[in-house]
Parts: C-alpha cells; sequence; structure tokens
C-alpha cells in the first residue's frame, strides 16, 4: 500500500495534465489544420486515460496493482501521444515504434487493473 499512497500524487498530477492536453489537442484538431488525425488520435487518449488515472488515484486503496497500472499508463500515454504531436509539428516522431510502444504499455495499464481484481486487498 505505501507505493500505492507515494504514487497518488502522481496520479492526479498527470490526470489533469492529460486532461489539459486532450482538450488542448481536440482545439487543434479542430482549427489547427495540417494532419489534424494526428492531433485527434493524441487527444482521444490523453481524454481516455485521465479519468482512469483519476479513477486509480481515488481507489488505490482497494486496487493493489493501481501503482503498475498507473506507470504504464502514464509512460504509454506520454509515448503515443507525444510521438504523433512530435510527428505532427516537426515531421519526424519521438523515436521508431514509440506511438506502438506507448500503445502497448496503455493496454498493459488495462490488464494490471483487470490483475487488480484477481490480487485483491485484504480488508
Amino acid at each position: 500500500m505505501i507505493l500505492n499512497a507515494r504514487l497518488e500524487p502522481v496520479l492526479y498530477l498527470f490526470a489533469g495534465l492529460f486532461g489539459v492536453a486532450g482538450v488542448a489537442l481536440a482545439a487543434l484538431a479542430a482549427h489547427g489544420g495540417g494532419e489534424a488525425n494526428l492531433a485527434a488520435s493524441a487527444s482521444a487518449m490523453c481524454l481516455a486515460h485521465a479519468p482512469a488515472l483519476l479513477a486509480l488515484a481515488l481507489g488505490n486503496v482497494r486496487l493493489r496493482t493501481a501503482w503498475l497500472a498507473g506507470l504504464l499508463m502514464i509512460v504509454g500515454t506520454l509515448l503515443f501521444a507525444g510521438d504523433l504531436v512530435t510527428l505532427r509539428f516537426s515531421g519526424s516522431g519521438l523515436f521508431p515504434y514509440a506511438a506502438p510502444t506507448g500503445g502497448w504499455a496503455m493496454m498493459l495499464g488495462w490488464l494490471a487493473i483487470a490483475a487488480g481484481a484477481v490480487l485483491r486487498v485484504r480488508t
């Protein structure tokens, strides 16, 4: 539980940052021209994972795998959205396979939540 408690403020921080980034990227996709699909995809991932991180922060006492799920989602979203935004603005991504690596990390984060159902915290 100690690790979950230490991670709680980080989850709140990234939930807020991903929420802001998601809305800003949605506006960019709607009004920015260029390759709007890249900004729209990055926005969708940010907005999908912001409330998930918030829920993990709120439920960290009851979910033993909250720390793992949260870290995987944070890293995954940063890689996936960061690669698409970098590609949109500079014409090249962060590094080869950054977006797919981020996608896998996000999926593993969701699986960590599912694993938490089996690894229940005793109350």
